[in-house]
């Protein structure tokens, strides 16, 4: 039987998009799209924007802790944006917190929807989680009605939860189970 380990560097297939893990090869696409949409992730996201910094995010794979993966859009074979996983926890926390952008170009078209539900099914299914979190700027309109849609529900509000372009960010904290996401309608 094959295990997670050998299992998690399969790609994993979405309807529109494919998650997989980004490869040293991917820097020149990856960084070029991160710094052509900084206007778009200013004060949320900061994706890595050159070779050793993206070389660094290839690596936190290496760590058993995270789960990075590049979205791919299936139409076009372009690398749309990222979803992660990192700080997965086993035993009885069973858990991970989720963190995820695209990049200009890719947004409204249902991409990130397609992602967060492909990625839920992998970590709940055969990762074997029990609970997935996303910490969301209040004001990142975009980011809630996602987790919304997807079946999240909002735990609470956590004051200076994160740092991100050297200031101290509140966030709302949304939070899904297992059993929640098995009771979700994903069209």
């Amino acid at each position: 039987m094959e295990t997670v380990e050998t299992k998690k560097r399969i790609p994993i297939e979405g309807k529109s998009v494919i998650l997989r893990y980004p490869h040293p090869e991917d820097a020149v696409e990856f960084t070029g799209s991160a710094r052509r949409s900084r206007a778009l992730h200013a004060g949320f996201v900061n994706p890595p924007s050159d070779g050793a910094a993206f070389i660094g995010y290839v690596l936190k794979n290496d760590e058993e802790e995270n789960e990075c993966f590049l979205i791919i859009e299936k139409d076009t074979g372009a690398i749309a944006g990222a979803i992660n996983a990192s700080q997965i926890f086993m035993g009885p926390f069973c858990s991970a917190y989720l963190g995820y952008y695209l990049f200009e170009g890719f947004t409204g078209k249902g991409l990130m929807a397609d992602a967060m539900n492909t990625l839920l099914d992998f970590l709940f299914g055969e990762f074997g989680l029990h609970r997935a979190e996303a910490n969301i700027q209040p004001n990142n309109e975009a980011s809630i009605r996602l987790v919304e849609m997807c079946g999240f529900t909002k735990e609470g509000y956590s004051r200076k939860y994160l740092k991100i372009a050297g200031e101290w960010r509140d966030h709302e904290r949304w939070a899904i189970l297992r059993e929640d996401f098995e009771q979700v309608d994903r069209l």
